[in-house]
């Protein structure tokens, strides 16, 4: 062999050579790893469905639908079939058969979580029901019972009573879902009977009217009878409860809504226990934090929830105000009202818990002992008391304000109670129309201080002008209903 082949055989003779080597192995492996943590598009949902189906059921509800008033059809006089009709009712006798009551049927789904036959669905599946009817994927039919229901997140439970263990699926973690990652939908759509259909989730954090709605958005096709049918994730766990649709046309378009599991389980769990649910109260009304209100509150981002009003309750008890900015919730980051909403009303009735707020540039912590929000609808909000001063008016950053008169109090129907600046008139052109303040508007504080006359207010403003601010946050309160608006105060 040649000396030239023996150099050529030689590694060290072309360092390159091993390094792209070691290159291109760790390209190997590192792609190996993204791939085993990646979710990989299944080339089959048979083994899924096969999996879960003696699971997901078929909801058939029976209603009597009390039949029209009146003995007899309107018909024109001299129709040729008034005779008919008359001697039809009086060989009948009267109410026959106009008040003969009817039955209304209607279709949806759901799927079993108990071998001893807990059934999850959709509340406006069986709500109205007089009888309810479950079909088993093998044919079988068991009548069911309601267990409780929560209209506020859509969820029911039901009961059904089995000699034998019943086949069942278990609940899945929601927040663990990805936009992306697949997912397959099951049910009874357009009363088809134990269909399956596909698709991935859409989005996260979805909100349609509910205070505590969590969907999960997915293209899957959904359609009528769907609701109240599990979405699965590819392990065969249910991840949220097909509720909704977007549609123009009453089918799927491909947006559909899902009740996530992560909110679905802690209301199964206290329908379970209790046959309600029984939701955390904190007792505050709250309202999100914009960029100006965060500068005027000297936050350095816009982020929690802001105070409004703190009524008689748990968070009165423990030292809350107005103009606190709540930053967590038992250790929880709270980035929005929404956010905190949903928190508060998982958390344990009669648990005490820390909560952190921003007040007067510095973090506090209190501990707030939870009430139970069903039994505090309704309590009003607190309101201030004193006799205003005497009445002036001023114009200024777009308003003209007032101090309260009696006229202005009876005109306004506040209580005797109540003080602060009337809003007199709001100029179409100035930022404070802009952001919805109007004639009839009671400004109760500015700076975060309480007002009650001109003077107040023009001191308040020459306050935050000197302390370099470039906004004055003004609490309103409209209709008794209390919220932060940030003025422009630059010159």
């Amino acid at each position: 062999m040649t000396p030239q082949a023996k150099t050529i055989d030689t590694p060290i003779a072309h360092p390159l050579r091993a390094i792209w080597v070691l290159i291109i192995g760790a390209a190997l492996v590192m792609a190996q790893t993204l791939s085993a943590g990646a979710q990989e598009r299944p080339a089959t949902f048979a083994d899924l469905a096969d999996q879960v189906s003696p699971a997901v059921v078929n909801i058939t509800t029976s209603t009597n639908v009390a039949a029209p008033a009146g003995d007899m059809p309107t018909l024109p006089e001299g129709s040729p079939f008034e005779e008919f009709f008359r001697d039809f009712m009086e060989r009948n006798g009267p109410g026959v058969p106009n008040d003969r009551p009817r039955r209304s049927s209607a279709l949806g789904s759901g799927f079993v979580i108990s071998e001893d036959g807990f059934i999850v669905t959709n509340n406006h599946v069986i709500e109205t029901a007089d009888e309810i009817t479950i079909e088993f994927f093998s044919g079988r039919t068991l009548d069911a019972t309601v267990v409780g229901t929560d209209p506020t997140t859509d969820i029911a439970l039901l009961k059904v009573e089995s000699d034998e263990p019943l086949p069942f699926v278990e609940f899945g973690d929601s927040e663990a879902m990805r936009v992306g990652d697949w997912v397959m939908a099951m049910g009874n759509p357009l009363g088809q009977g134990f269909s399956v259909s596909a698709g991935i989730v859409s989005a996260r954090g979805r909100a349609l009217s509910g205070s505590y709605d969590d969907f999960l958005q997915t293209d899957a096709a959904i359609n009528r009878g769907n609701s109240g049918g599990p979405l699965f994730n590819l392990n065969g766990e249910v991840i949220g409860v097909n509720t909704a649709i977007l549609s123009p046309n009453g089918g799927s378009i491909g947006i559909g809504f899902a009740m996530a599991s992560n909110v679905v389980t802690n209301v199964v769990d206290q329908l379970q226990e209790f046959g309600e649910t029984r939701r955390g109260w904190l007792g505050v009304r709250i309202q999100d934090v914009t960029d100006e209100l965060a500068e005027a509150l000297e936050l350095e981002e816009a982020r929690g929830a802001l105070i409004t009003d703190v009524p008689e309750g748990p968070a009165m008890d423990a030292g809350m105000e107005a103009r606190d900015v709540i930053l967590s919730f038992n250790g929880t980051e709270v980035e929005d009202t929404r956010e905190l909403v949903r928190i508060v009303g998982s958390a344990n009735v009669g648990a005490t818990v820390p909560v952190v707020v921003w007040r007067d540039g510095e973090e506090v912590t209190l501990d707030v002992t939870l009430g139970r929000r069903e039994e505090a609808e309704g309590i009003p909000a607190a309101q201030p008391g004193a006799e205003p001063e005497e009445p002036t008016e001023l114009s200024m950053m777009g308003l003209t304000i007032s101090s309260l008169t009696p006229e202005l109090r009876e005109q306004l129907g506040l209580d005797e109670g109540a003080e602060g600046l009337v809003v007199v008139d709001v100029d179409a052109d100035s930022e404070a129309y802009e952001k919805g303040l109007r004639a009839g508007d009671l400004i109760t504080e500015a700076g975060q201080q309480q007002v009650v006359t001109v003077a107040n207010f023009e001191d308040r403003i020459e306050e935050a002008r000197e302390a370099g601010r470039k906004s004055l946050l003004l609490l309103i309160r409209r209709a008794g209903e209390p919220r932060f608006v940030a003025l422009s105060i630059e010159e």
